[in-house]
């Protein structure tokens, strides 16, 4: 009798011991699983755009060094596609996201979606007309678009004839830079925009809008493009044109802007930082995701790189 008391009383202390251990590892999964759900998504206007696919390599290295699951999503230049993206995202049950708006009024009614289901929203690069947003993180397009203006003024000596190509109608982008550009641009009254054409941010756009320029003007002393990769076309319009002398200024500051002004082709570009864009929305979306505050505008800043 005694000797079975004592077993009952070693398996009674055994199986003790072993619920004790299997509710603390069940605990450590379970911190785990709540960690891992904790998931950000981030919708990109393009990925066909060397500047977003940086912005995008920032946003990603900043959630891997975070410990947060990044779900990127194209959207390919269309809005029904970003609604469609963000649509999926919520039933993914992000706990924030993140969206680069093809179209700053399209945008609003992803967000709304967004809103619905108490996501945050942080937009990046290109603001939102509408919808509650937490933050939005830019460079000053305005003071971005001043900047080129002031650039090709001064090597200009304050004459001459430029044609600006924009970007895509409805953009913040498109929008400020042209506004920064245009305003500056005023105070020189020998200096005239002689073409402004939207080349929809793209190389081969900004190729064949150039070309049809080069051809309906025969002065042209200067050439902003909205972006690189529309400085790009335009300057390939201008090789094939072989019209000499006319200076072009970009703006992004992508690695192939910064090829053309080490060769010589490409005068300056008004330099962004798209990893720095994509990595400070992550890491906003932690600080708010924490509880902690986060600023209604975040800039990033901009720098003339000329060679």
């Amino acid at each position: 009798m005694r000797k079975l008391k004592i077993l009952f009383l070693l398996l009674t202390f055994i199986l003790t011991v072993a619920l004790i251990a299997g509710c603390s590892t069940g605990n450590t999964n379970n911190t785990s699983n709540i960690k891992g759900e904790k998931t950000i998504g981030l919708v990109i206007s393009t990925l066909n755009n060397p500047f977003f696919v940086t912005l995008k390599n920032g946003a990603e290295a900043k959630a891997k060094e975070l410990g947060y699951k990044l779900i990127v999503e194209d959207s390919q230049n269309d809005s029904s596609k970003e609604l469609s993206n963000v649509e999926d995202l919520i039933q993914q049950k992000v706990d924030v996201l993140l969206i680069n708006p093809v179209d700053s009024d399209a945008v609003v009614n992803a967000i709304k979606e967004a809103n619905s289901k108490n996501i945050p929203v942080i937009t990046l690069d290109r603001s939102a007309n509408g919808g509650d947003v937490i933050c939005h993180i830019a460079s000053d397009n305005v003071k971005g678009g001043e900047m080129a203006a002031e650039f090709i003024a001064k090597t200009l000596n304050g004459k001459g004839n430029v044609v600006e190509l924009e970007g895509i109608p409805g953009t913040s982008a498109a929008r400020d830079r042209g506004k920064g550009f245009d305003e500056a641009i005023a105070k020189y009254p020998d200096i005239k925009i002689i073409a402004k054409q939207a080349a929809d941010f793209d190389r081969s756009k900004g190729l064949s809008v150039m070309e049809n320029i080069l051809q309906a003007q025969p002065k042209i002393d200067a050439v902003f493009a909205q972006n690189d990769e529309m400085a790009l076309g335009a300057i390939k319009a201008i090789e094939s044109a072989n019209r000499q002398g006319i200076l072009v200024v970009g703006f992004d500051g992508t690695d192939d802007a910064l090829k053309a002004i080490k060769d010589g082709k490409m005068a300056a570009t008004i330099a962004q930082q798209p990893a720095l864009i994509g990595s400070l929305g992550v890491e906003m979306a932690d600080k708010y995701l924490k509880g902690e505050k986060v600023e209604k505008f975040i800039p990033a800043e901009l720098k003339l790189i000329t060679k």
